[in-house]
């Protein structure tokens, strides 16, 4: 956000979340706009893999959707912490699993026109089980763990309707055909390290 921007920002409500606000902006094209913007830290997202080739899904009630949805495990980023920390800790909070192997999928925003939110996606390999596992009270959630063809299957038939999920999946394909290949070298430099991260 500019200073420009920041001086013309009208709060409307700050949350333990989000920050909605009324934001009066130069666009390119020469015209101004006030736009309703909501302010996220931004989250991150991760397709773990198994040595079995199976994908973890998360079954989470979102009241917000009005229901159940099928997605990968995530969260938002906190304070002072890097993307793929984000990854890391969520991924054993939610599934109890960790990862030795971290391949970097790239980003997303989630609704551009009224939400800065930007997620970080992450493949996750190696999987090994930790003590960590721990849902928030106002965590609904069911872990599965689904072969990767049929969570493609699911995006395809229109069970996976959030967005993280399908983008993450589908870039996973992209770059490791059906997950059990492994990456080639030209995604070597996608490959991180979280300690370093």
């Amino acid at each position: 956000m500019t200073t420009d921007t920041q001086a013309r920002r009208q709060p409307i409500y700050r949350g333990k979340v989000v920050d909605l606000g009324l934001e009066s902006v130069d666009l390119p094209n020469g015209e101004s706009a006030e736009l309703e913007i909501i302010r996220h830290p931004g989250g991150a997202a991760v397709v773990a893999r198994d040595d079995q080739g199976q994908v973890c899904l998360l079954r989470q009630y979102r009241h917000a959707s009005g229901g159940w949805l099928w997605e990968l495990p995530a969260g938002k980023l906190e304070p002072d912490e890097s993307p793929a920390v984000t990854a890391r800790r969520e991924l054993a909070e939610e599934t109890g699993v960790e990862a030795d192997r971290w391949t970097d999928l790239g980003t997303l925003h989630s609704s551009p026109g009224v939400l800065t939110e930007v997620i970080h996606l992450y493949l996750a390999e190696g999987l090994r089980w930790c003590a960590t596992h721990d849902h928030e009270t106002h965590e609904v959630i069911e872990i599965h763990w689904l072969p990767f063809e049929q969570t493609l299957d699911l995006c395809c038939d229109g069970t996976i309707t959030d967005a993280k999920t399908l983008i993450g999946l589908f870039r996973a394909q992209a770059i490791g055909g059906k997950l059990g290949l492994p990456n080639d070298n030209s995604l070597e430099s996608n490959v991180l390290s979280i300690t370093d991260a």
